[in-house]
């Protein structure tokens, strides 16, 4: 298990050869890059424009809620390892911001893993954005899509 907070970037293809690197056991590994898009919202169409936007966190509280959802992930599923690599600091349209791995010995496992912690991170995480637009600053506020993605894990449901 890995978790990092970090201004830098990351390079993803250095990261997956780390993280498979000697696993001969592990059948699958999925691995999700997220990366900071040019417009607000879910629609390219309506979404405001956006230069940049600027994550902030608390440190060492932001690991602590990190490590407690990928050892969450553990419980659920029989994995191998994980990985989450999330930056703060400003971001502009088409840098990296997140990087969740997951390896298991079977693919349903790895896959199943990685969109868990990445919903969980999306709504669990203490993370703060601010998107930059031509027409100010504005924060990013919770979404409900990323709610109803995230309670399809909730206890008791698959």
């Amino acid at each position: 298990m890995a978790v990092r907070v970090q201004r830098e970037d990351f390079d993803p293809g250095a990261e997956l050869e780390r993280f498979s690197s000697g696993k001969t056991s592990v059948g699958g590994i999925c691995l999700f890059v997220g990366l900071v898009r040019d417009y607000a919202g879910h629609d390219p169409a309506s979404g405001a424009a956006v230069n940049a936007m600027t994550l902030e966190h608390y440190p060492g509280m932001t690991e602590r809620q990190l490590e407690a959802i990928e050892a969450e992930a553990r419980q659920r599923w029989p994995l191998d390892d994980t990985l989450v690599i999330h930056r703060f600091g400003r971001l502009e349209p088409g840098e990296r911001i997140v990087l969740v791995a997951a390896s298991s010995a079977h693919r349903d496992a790895a896959f199943e893993a990685c969109r868990f912690l990445m919903d969980w991170l999306k709504t669990k995480a203490p993370f703060w954005k601010v998107e930059h637009t031509p027409e100010g600053d504005a924060w990013v506020e919770a979404k409900q899509s990323d709610d109803a993605a995230a309670s399809r894990w909730d206890k008791g449901t698959p």
